[in-house]
């Protein structure tokens, strides 16, 4: 198969689809690897290690688009990308396509077969495309939490873990995942108070094992969540529902009382937030102020610290990409029930039905197209 690696043009996105050695694994198995000239340059891959991994190194992103059969990405494609996608090649990338009404109906239109890195899952209900970047946003989220509440960024001017003699800040995580168990561990090594509200009690039952009493476990209710919203100096929003838009658990009233100077950290903004008044920024410009409290909602975290989360993502999707490759889309996609709930769209049809749903259009069960 002929794989495209173009560079990422996303506001600060030093990411890149692949790195040298996932390039090496592929040459390796005869098929050709097309990459961008500088693709990996924000994070210290050089052209010419590229060369060495046996990939071929193109000028553009237009040469690798119209070359490649399969395009292999981090973060959504833009609109000028998306204009370069055609029938029948496959896109193999986060999309996170619920919020985005204009990229759906783009990739609708391209005929792309387009496969989304959020919805793929494994035999244990998770998803392992996901989950890196969720364990880097949720560790991210609290020196990003951390920073908004200093004074000169507007906070209130609070440390989280406090000093002998001073409190420490009141973390609230809304979400068990990986998002708020990373987040936790981060909170609780700079000796927070931290708080975790979810309502599965599974999930309150591992976290509480796992941190044996150095975190409260909450079952989140309507109740509950108020209580601890408005007592909290930071609140992290890690709530997934996959390939959905996040439920809207922090309202507008619940900022509006929350205490002046503080933060909001809210790790859901790829697909929508979880906080009503949140609305997606970027590294250049990371928060804004509503009603005194500061808001963190940048939606592409992990770029901030690229190497890490390209290596940890590429760990992940690298034996996807030799599948498709081996196999084709076709078969792939009819072989791994996992890999098949990540085609979001395909021939011009809407595969995912959260997706469907969230934009109210027509969903088509991928199995009639594929067969």
């Amino acid at each position: 198969m002929i794989i495209g690696v173009p560079k990422e043009i996303k506001n600060h996105e030093y990411r890149v689809g692949m790195v040298p050695a996932s390039v090496r694994e592929l040459t390796a198995r005869n098929h050709t690897v097309f990459v961008q000239s500088g693709a990996g340059s924000g994070i210290g891959f050089s052209d010419a290690d590229y060369l060495a991994a046996g990939a071929e190194i193109l000028a553009s992103a237009a040469d690798v688009f119209a070359k490649a059969e399969m395009i292999v990405k981090v973060k959504e494609p833009q609109a000028v990308e998306r204009a370069m996608l055609r029938p029948g090649q496959t896109l193999f990338t986060y999309l996170h396509l619920a919020p985005d009404l204009a990229q759906t109906r783009d990739l609708i239109d391209s005929g792309a077969v387009c496969i989304a890195y959020e919805t793929v899952t494994d035999g244990r209900g998770g998803l392992p495309l996901l989950a890196p970047m969720s364990e880097v946003a949720g560790r991210m989220s609290i020196q990003a939490g951390a920073q908004a509440l200093e004074k000169s960024r507007g906070g209130s001017g609070v440390l989280l873990g406090g000093v002998p003699g001073v409190e420490p800040a009141k973390v609230v995580i809304i979400g068990g995942g990986v998002v708020g168990s990373n987040a936790a561990r981060m909170a609780i090594g700079l000796r927070a108070d931290v708080t975790i509200l979810d309502n599965n009690i599974d999930t309150l039952r591992r976290l509480d094992s796992e941190f044996q009493g150095a975190a409260k476990v909450v079952y989140s209710n309507r109740e509950t969540l108020e209580r601890h919203i408005l007592s909290a100096d930071l609140v992290i929003g890690g709530v997934l529902v996959p390939g959905a838009t996040a439920p809207k658990l922090v309202s507008r009233d619940h900022i509006a009382r929350m205490k002046p100077g503080s933060a909001v950290v809210d790790v859901a903004i790829d697909q929508g937030g979880c906080v009503e008044t949140s609305h997606a920024t970027t590294h250049q410009d990371p928060t804004f102020i509503v009603d005194d409290v500061v808001h963190y909602c940048v939606a592409n975290m992990p770029g901030a610290v690229a190497r890490t989360s390209t290596v940890a993502l590429n760990n992940a999707t690298l034996p996807f990409i030799i599948r498709l490759a081996e196999q084709g889309y076709r078969n792939a996609l009819l072989s791994d029930p996992h890999l098949l709930h990540g085609l979001n769209v395909m021939a011009g049809k809407l595969t995912c039905r959260e997706v469907a749903e969230a934009h109210n259009l027509a969903y088509t069960d991928p199995l009639t197209l594929l067969n």
